[in-house]
């Protein structure tokens, strides 16, 4: 008998009757906090039943704001909602055998509790897996629980300094940012859910569990597009330029003015996006902004032309005056609505509150209401759309140990595995992808399937190739179609068929290969996959156990469906902009096309979850997955506060209302920064005696957060003036020595040598043909399973003849045939 479908039918029986859908069979036992949260909601929407084990006095979040007029928590609501509560001591020998029993009838446990929490008190991973083997547990620190790091102190602030981003972000004549809702651990919670979902589709065919392990630090430099590799690419790393980048001599800008506030613009040249550039020129000049030897510049070979002299620096400089002149004079609905008339990649910037209102999320029914104080508030719905299984929405929040009789009541078992004695192999070997992903967002996501051990088919066109072959950085600073390290990154392990999708017989290849998936891919913008005739009805005719996912920025259907874009505008719309920068000051935005790093971790939970469901029930599903509404979950306390008592979250610098001193602070150097983070009155004591200051010791008026808050002028200058004397790396190890939340903000180079992202090898060197290339690791390590990338990305169409005779079957005849009609490149 096989063996998944053995385990299956002992599951079966275990739980008294037959599967539903999606992860609706799985139980997760969540011993995570604010800092893991988002793990277990996203397990909740997919259909698990999550039960949250909670201390006695409430899990931390109770106590985190936001909070509504009533004193309630809107960040326990935004991240906890869906749950069961389940209230243990696991300080005391009851509380952790409890945990254990709970264990014995689990599928996964997930906690945040950092290093060496749980092996602290007993219940570490060894302990868990000892007492089930088939549990599956992931596991959520700052900087992983062994390495040089693995005991530091760390928060948002520090952890987003030591993960290159932060180092990209802001104003060059100020601090580096961070976005004013915390982000950082959101990037590892996301990662992790993916992960656990990887192992358990595992499970289904060992029989066994594994260890998921996700270093936060590690996740999220995927927000740097590839820019924390610039250093061993050698390409100029990016300083930060206020809602833009430097890269070289050029400034890139991406906020410009509007009348009523400011629009992102994807401003800049080159193969893939230089047409749109011309298109936005030709307008500005239409519109009297700009002469026309600025317009009509060759915007595909501009950054040739300023590398030979041909245009001046000048002239890059006069083009983006001539657009801020010209949008500065429409509103942000007058520019939307230009943006998708002349298919521009410009989008308004959203405040949280404009969010709320946002028609096209009205029109996809996005937001879920939940009662709160009497009255329904608004909150981020389901991140994705199923045609088979929709999603759970998470429309409760559980009183403190309001199922603990319940749960502790009914007990739970699983079957323990017989057959633990299988090699370990990739958990989604056999898997097979056709993959027409492009740009950043859908690329990881398949990206990640290939690391699990899927066979990653990506369809290209030398006429339009993927858009990220031509995307910074590049190979010692040469672009080309095989120079691009952002590509590389997103696509390594996969093989590439060239296809000329104008060809009818290309179809008929592409209709072989639905036969042959499991999966179907695309990030097109609507109706685009239907003009090829591969509508969802068309695939599912072909192959009815086959998952379709489609991902663009706001979906498949609604007022702006056909608006593509970007990340940057992604964030424009979905009110990252507005929350990160100084108040005094246009946005900043968070670096690049930020909703292209935060929905890829939705979409591969997702994908993993209907291919868990397709594994035990043989059905297909279709999946639409928009930017915009998976990233609001990145902010959900942000938008319930505006729900719930319509105040508006907005931009404050790096201030923090619960921590402070709290920000980046200048050292010693050029440009020289180091992120401190005061987490309490304690740890103030510990900074004063690190920096030597007896009087701000004993200043009574700055023993309490709101009093240093209050004087924050004083604190900022009495820390400023103690850093500026010492090095980073100085100020990093003396505060770190002493408990206190710090560290020195890291571009590429510190990065790329970090003795902590050394120890989990978060970079890997792969032989390309043409070069050694580097890569990003897999985000989460598996204690049983193998993993990580396979070989390099490949050349367009490197794999076309090996896809079409080994994969497909086709003999040396049909290739030909292919050939001579061109629907082969």
């Amino acid at each position: 008998m096989d063996l998944s479908l053995r385990y299956r039918a002992d599951c079966e029986r275990a739980m008294g009757g037959g599967y539903r859908v999606m992860l609706s069979a799985y139980r997760v036992l969540d011993v995570t906090d604010q800092r893991g949260h988002l793990a277990g909601l996203m397990l909740s929407m997919l259909g698990a039943e999550v039960i949250k084990i909670e201390p006695p006095a409430g899990v931390i979040t109770r106590a985190i704001g936001p909070f509504d007029d009533s004193g309630n928590s809107l960040t326990h609501l935004a991240y906890d909602r869906g749950k069961k509560s389940v209230v243990l001591d696991l300080q005391s020998p009851e509380g952790r055998s409890i945990l254990l029993d709970l264990a014995e009838g689990a599928d996964c446990l997930i906690e945040s509790q950092g290093a060496g929490a749980l092996e602290e008190l007993g219940l570490g991973s060894q302990s868990l897996l000892d007492r089930n083997p088939a549990l599956v547990v992931g596991t959520l620190t700052a900087f992983g629980h062994t390495g040089p790091k693995a005991h530091w102190p760390a928060t948002d602030l520090t952890l987003m300094a030591a993960a290159c981003t932060m180092a990209f972000t802001g104003d060059a004549d100020r601090s580096p940012l961070r976005v004013s809702v915390p982000q950082a651990f959101h990037f590892g919670a996301a990662v992790l859910a993916g992960g656990v979902v990887a192992a358990l589709f595992e499970r289904g065919r060992s029989g066994l569990g594994q260890v998921v392990d996700v270093a936060a630090q590690q996740v999220i430099p995927m927000a740097t597009q590839a820019g924390v590799l610039a250093e061993a690419c050698n390409f100029p790393t990016p300083i930060r330029s206020g809602g833009g980048a430097t890269v070289g001599p050029i400034d890139l800008r991406l906020v410009y003015p509007a009348k009523d506030g400011f629009v992102s613009i994807t401003h800049v040249f080159g193969d893939a996006i230089g047409p749109v550039t011309a298109r936005l020129m030709d307008w500005v000049l239409e519109e009297g902004f700009v002469a026309p030897d600025i317009a009509n510049l060759d915007w595909v070979n501009f950054a040739t032309m300023l590398e030979s002299g041909d245009v001046k620096v000048e002239q890059w400089e006069e083009a983006k005056e001539s657009v801020a002149r010209c949008t500065s004079s429409k509103t942000k609905a007058e520019l939307l609505e230009v943006a998708m008339e002349r298919k521009l990649l410009m989008a308004p910037i959203a405040d949280v509150g404009e969010v709320l209102a946002s028609d096209q999320l009205s029109h996809r029914s996005y937001f879920d209401r939940i009662e709160l104080g009497g009255e329904e508030i608004e909150v981020p719905g389901r991140f994705a759309l199923t045609k088979q299984t929709p999603l759970k929405a998470a429309s409760r929040v559980s009183g403190l140990g309001a199922n603990t009789e319940e749960v502790l009541a009914a007990a739970r078992t699983l079957p323990l595995s017989e057959f633990g004695d299988i090699a370990p192999s990739a958990p989604l070997e056999g898997i097979k992808v056709v993959d027409f992903m492009w740009s950043l967002a859908g690329p990881f996501t398949t990206r990640a399937l290939a690391d699990l051990g899927a066979t990653v088919v990506k369809i290209e066109s030398i006429h339009k190739p993927d858009a990220a072959r031509g995307f910074l950085p590049v190979w010692d600073n040469e672009p080309g179609l095989e120079r691009s390290a952002l590509f590389d990154t997103a696509n390594a392990g996969k093989l590439s068929l060239a296809l000329n999708m104008n060809r009818p017989e290309a179809l008929e290849v592409i209709y072989d290969l639905i036969g042959w998936a499991d999966v179907l891919c695309d990030s097109f913008s609507p109706g685009k996959m239907n003009s090829w005739g591969l509508s969802w009805d068309k695939v599912r005719e072909l192959n009815p156990r086959l998952i379709m996912l489609s991902t663009c920025l706001t979906g498949q259907s609604g007022p702006t469906a056909n608006f593509a874009g970007y990340g940057n505008l992604g964030a424009a719309l979905s009110g990252f902009y507005g929350l990160a920068g100084w108040p005094d000051r246009a946005p900043s935005g968070p670096f690049g096309a930020y909703t292209d790093y935060t929905s890829t971790h939705f979409m591969l939970a997702t994908l993993l979850a209907a291919l868990d469901k397709q594994r035990r029930t043989g059905s297909g599903d279709y999946i639409d997955l928009a930017q915009t509404e998976a990233a609001l979950h990145f902010i959900a306390p942000a938008l319930i506060e505006a729900s719930a008592t319509g105040r508006v979250a907005a931009a404050m610098g790096n201030d923090d209302p619960d921590m402070s001193p709290h920000g980046g602070f200048p050292c010693l150097g050029d440009d020289e920064w180091v992120a401190i983070a005061v987490e309490s009155d304690a740890h103030w004591t510990r900074l004063c005696r690190v920096m030597e200051r007896a009087d701000l010791e004993s200043n009574t008026e700055l023993a309490s957060v709101n009093g240093r808050r209050d004087n924050q002028i004083l604190v900022d200058q009495a820390v400023t003036e103690w850093t500026s004397s010492k090095s980073a790396g100085e100020v990093m190890s003396l505060l770190v020595e002493a408990g206190v939340a710090a560290h020195q903000v890291q571009s590429s180079a510190e990065c790329l040598a970090d003795p902590q992202l050394k120890h989990r090898e978060a970079f890997v060197w792969l032989e390309h043909p043409d070069r050694q290339c580097i890569v990003e690791n897999t985000r989460f390590a598996l204690s049983r399973s193998s993993h990580g990338p396979k070989g390099p990305a490949p050349l367009l169409g490197e794999h076309t003849f090996e896809v079409l005779t080994e994969l497909l079957g086709y003999d040396g005849e049909r290739v030909a045939e292919l050939a001579s009609v061109e629907a082969l490149e």
